[in-house]
């Protein structure tokens, strides 16, 4: 992707910075050398972050292009949802019949820009889950996912049978939520954490429809962290999911 002269404005103004994909593009054109490169693009991926204030928020379509750099960059990211199946690990059909449902509610009714949504989702699903250097991801999700019936029946098997085939990737771990576990701490919250190993500090990303939070100061993605770990102690292990999602999957079909 080629730097536009409105990204350039932004980033000599402090107002913006480039993309993974821009800054790749300027420095093939300089010819960088590989060390000097790997430099450059851990520095860029600092300058996506806040650089000031303890939160701020996006609105689209800034935001999406902003969490997805961060996910193309992070080394392990931690997906928390109620009552939907993460972005990341829907299918094609799901992501479309929730786009669908959006239309004229979260934007003006507008079919192109449902295309350009659900294109956008799939591609950010290759950038993470297709990296040349796998990422640890994690998808822990509330029981109630399975039931929410989205688009269609057909659509929900297809998503579960997703979710299956999904948890057999050596780097992917699916976990669900049970309804009966107690002292849920996110309950009703979607919470997305990016780690960036040791290079970088952590970022934790929070919402549920509309503007998205992101925090970067250890004060504030303690907790996040930390209740994401919580979560996955609670939740049924890669195992027992693998035999609830089979066993979900039977019920449906009777």
């Amino acid at each position: 992707m080629r730097p536009t002269r409105a990204t350039f404005s932004q980033v000599e103004t402090a107002k913006g910075s480039f993309s993974t994909d821009e800054l790749k593009t300027l420095l093939d054109f300089y010819e960088v050398t590989e060390d000097e490169r790997q430099t450059v693009l851990e520095l860029g991926a600092q300058a996506r972050k806040r650089q000031r204030g303890r939160t701020y928020t996006d609105q689209l379509p800034r935001s999406f292009e902003r969490l997805a750099d961060l996910q193309a960059d992070a080394k392990a990211i931690g997906f928390y949802d109620t009552g939907i199946i993460p972005g990341l690990a829907q299918t094609h059909d799901y992501v479309r019949a929730l786009m669908k449902a959006g239309d004229g509610v979260w934007w003006d009714h507008d079919p192109e820009e449902v295309e350009r949504r659900i294109a956008y989702r799939l591609d950010q699903q290759k950038r993470v889950l297709e990296s040349d250097v796998p990422k640890e991801v994690v998808f822990v999700l509330t029981e109630t996912a399975l039931q929410q019936v989205v688009g269609s029946l057909s659509v929900l098997r297809g998503q579960i049978l997703h979710l299956l085939q999904l948890s057999e990737r050596p780097s992917v771990v699916v976990q669900v939520m049970a309804s009966s576990a107690p002292d849920n701490p996110l309950l009703g919250g979607g919470l997305i954490t990016l780690d960036f190993g040791e290079a970088a500090p952590k970022i934790a990303f929070s919402a549920s429809h509309g503007p998205a939070t992101y925090h970067d100061q250890e004060e504030d993605t303690g907790p996040m962290f930390r209740a994401f770990d919580r979560v996955r102690k609670l939740a049924l292990s890669p195992k027992k999911t693998s035999n609830l999602l089979l066993t979900r999957l039977r019920d449906m079909q009777r």
